[in-house]
């Protein structure tokens, strides 16, 4: 078994990964890298020509003999694996597509009718067979976004697992805790290698669970002032954040508008899959025309409102600071609140942009309220009793810097694995035979 690390291997982001056996092979996730020309859920990158985005370093790069592409197989619905679909998925044009079925209804969104490969659904503890001597497998894992899963390749010589990105959630706002069981199984049978995210491994502690971030939600949104306007900012592809905000604003007695392109896309495939169910008095808007007329619905009566948008990490073309710009009828007042359900990313950019957000908000005086967050990662003990569970032969340690690599190749350590012996760190277009 070959595995052909395509992106992500000195990054976060722009994942992509290649397994081969013999002839056949696997392309695993198409990620773009989102801070390379700060793209954010909104953007569209389709407007910009393959061999910018190429060089740029936004989107992996193909110039390896991959073998015959029998699959490319998405693990989940975020950008920064499969982002790139629209773009790289044509190089492979017999090989299907195959996802969860969030992930792929927002494949579909992305193709936008361009599609060459046939699109498969796949859902977690099923196997397929793609080759031969090549099948692979989906288990249930806990994300940040719906249908998150993690894969198992299956050879002849022995299984790889790809575990990129999860937590450890057991008390999920949506879906099931993860298959536990399962993942003992695969310790149990003997797994050859296990390609594992790093995003934040350097955390003390285990990631907790999304219902914090409820509880957290709860405790801020609830002792809102009634007669005040109300905005809360999050990621519009984590559905699980969504609901809770939508429940609390069920609470408050307050009509929730879902205002942003990506909000509409990714809240509108939960609701038709059946993930979520919308309150009668929820409003979604994508179309720029349909936002600027709720938000001048709103701006006449803001204590009937809670606004949910895009925009957390203070990106330029982004609803939220739009409105800090007084782009829109809805103005900032005194006394306005504007929660943040989003960690800011840790990059220059990101930093200097949310800064000059929240200085904009703070002089139009805003009350802002931060932190009600967690993240979708595992972190240090959560990765350590993972590798506990699955006893992996080989360790490639994955979407992340160097530093954060080499960090958890350190954990790994502890537990009796050895750099270059069981611990391997591949940089992008290498190649490492199992």
């Amino acid at each position: 078994m070959e595995i052909i690390a395509v992106g992500g291997y000195e990054e976060v982001g722009r994942n992509m990964t290649v397994i081969r056996y013999g002839d056949d092979a696997i392309v695993i996730d198409m990620g773009i890298r989102l801070d390379r020309v700060l793209i954010h859920e909104d953007t569209d990158i389709s407007k910009l020509p393959p061999e910018e985005l190429a060089s740029r370093g936004i989107i992996p790069s193909i110039q390896d003999d991959f073998g015959e592409v029998k699959a490319i197989v998405l693990t989940h619905a975020h950008l920064d694996h499969l982002g790139a679909v629209s773009i790289l998925a044509e190089k492979f044009p017999m090989a299907p597509i195959i996802g969860t079925p969030y992930t792929i209804e927002v494949v579909k969104q992305e193709l936008r009718g361009r599609r060459k490969n046939p699109l498969y659904v796949l859902e977690a503890g099923e196997v397929l067979q793609v080759a031969p001597k090549l099948s692979i497998e989906f288990v249930r894992i806990t994300h940040s976004i719906p249908d998150t899963v993690f894969l198992v390749v299956h050879t002849p010589e022995g299984s790889l697992a790809y575990f990129n990105d999860f937590k450890l959630d057991d008390t999920p706002v949506i879906g099931e805790k993860p298959d536990y069981q399962r993942i003992r199984e695969l310790g149990k049978e003997g797994l050859k290698a296990l390609i594992i995210e790093t995003t934040r491994v350097a955390n003390d502690g285990r990631t907790p669970s999304e219902q914090v971030a409820r509880t957290l939600l709860e405790d801020t949104l609830l002792k809102s002032n009634p007669e005040r306007g109300l905005i809360v900012t999050t990621f519009s592809s984590h559905i699980a954040r969504i609901k809770s905000i939508l429940d609390i604003a069920e609470k408050l007695g307050r009509e929730p508008l879902l205002l942003g392109r990506s909000m509409e896309k990714y809240v509108s495939i939960a609701e038709r899959k059946g993930i979520i169910s919308l309150p009668k008095e929820a409003h979604v808007y994508g179309g720029r025309d349909a936002i600027k007329k709720a938000l001048k619905r709103a701006a006449k009566d803001k204590q009937r409102y809670i606004l949910i948008i895009t925009g957390h990490q203070g990106e330029h073309d982004a609803l939220l600071t739009k409105i800090a710009n007084q782009k829109f009828e809805f103005r900032i007042e005194p006394g306005d609140e504007v929660v943040f359900s989003a960690d800011v990313i840790p990059n220059p950019i990101n930093v200097a942009q949310r800064y000059a957000l929240e200085t904009k908000l703070k002089m139009q005086g805003a009350r802002l309220f931060k932190g009600l967050h967690v993240s979708g990662h595992a972190s240090r003990e959560d990765h350590y009793d993972l590798l506990k569970m699955l006893q992996p032969e080989k360790i490639i340690p994955t979407h992340g810097t160097l530093d954060m690599l080499a960090i958890y190749a350190e954990l790994a350590e502890t537990l009796g694995y050895a750099i270059n012996r069981e611990v391997f760190l591949l940089r992008n277009g290498q190649r490492m035979e199992v």
